[in-house]
């Protein structure tokens, strides 16, 4: 997977939508932000993949519908499982559509956004991204939530965790429980008491351990298994 920035580093990020509206609106919104600048921007899939891997920016912001080559497509081309060296993608679009975001999320991206969600969002979306970590919009992943979960989950939903390889422990099933109930790496980390490292490493060996590939899969898993409530 690309490299983070460097420490004090600002973000790198490359822009994809065939509006040219939209992508002046977000690298005019992303360049205001101290830790993030804009590098590239491409008007449709194809010109997205060859600047990605020219560019290599840390994150980059996809469009769905674009012509040319669509932002689902472009996604598995620059961070899908068979890619040697994934980017990590956020799709960020209007359509608010189960199979686009089963698609996206299938297709190796990281994030997966609502163009109404806001600059705020927008931009905690790249950070959390460059930081290896992921960000769906909250209305979206209730409803994966409630979808995945269901008694007669349909074959559009995502691909669920296999039994874990070996028993989680405790702390690890704390941290699953909060991933469930959609707390950031940081929350979790003060919620427990200990490292944003120490997180990270509990949610890898999770992930390891459950076969998921985000954190929508692992939070997919608890909620199946009963590990989603709050604790009294």
């Amino acid at each position: 997977m690309t490299t983070p920035a460097p420490s004090g580093a600002p973000i790198r990020v490359l822009i994809a939508d065939d509006q040219e509206m939209v992508r002046t609106g977000f690298r005019f919104f992303l360049d205001a932000q101290p830790d993030i600048t804009v590098v590239a921007e491409a008007a449709d899939g194809k010109e997205a993949v060859a600047l990605a891997r020219r560019e290599r920016p840390d994150v980059c912001l996809l469009d769905i519908r674009m012509p040319k080559l669509d932002g689902l497509e472009a996604t598995r081309l620059l961070a899908g499982p068979d890619v040697a060296n994934p980017m990590r993608v956020v799709v960020v679009t209007t359509f608010d559509l189960d199979e686009y975001v089963y698609g996206a999320l299938r297709g190796g991206a990281c994030g997966f956004l609502l163009k109404d969600s806001g600059p705020t969002l927008l931009a905690e979306a790249v950070r959390a991204a460059a930081a290896g970590d992921s960000l769906v919009s909250p209305s979206i992943t209730v409803r994966l939530l409630k979808r995945v979960t269901a008694p007669q989950a349909t074959a559009a939903a995502p691909v669920k965790p296999a039994p874990p390889t070996e028993p989680l422990t405790d702390r690890e099933l704390d941290v699953v429980r909060l991933v469930a109930l959609g707390r950031t790496n940081a929350e979790i980390a003060a919620e427990l008491y200990v490292s944003l490292s120490t997180v990270k490493t509990h949610l890898s060996r999770v992930q390891l351990k459950l076969a998921a590939r985000n954190r929508v899969e692992i939070a997919a898993w608890a909620w199946q298994h009963g590990h989603a409530q709050p604790r009294a």
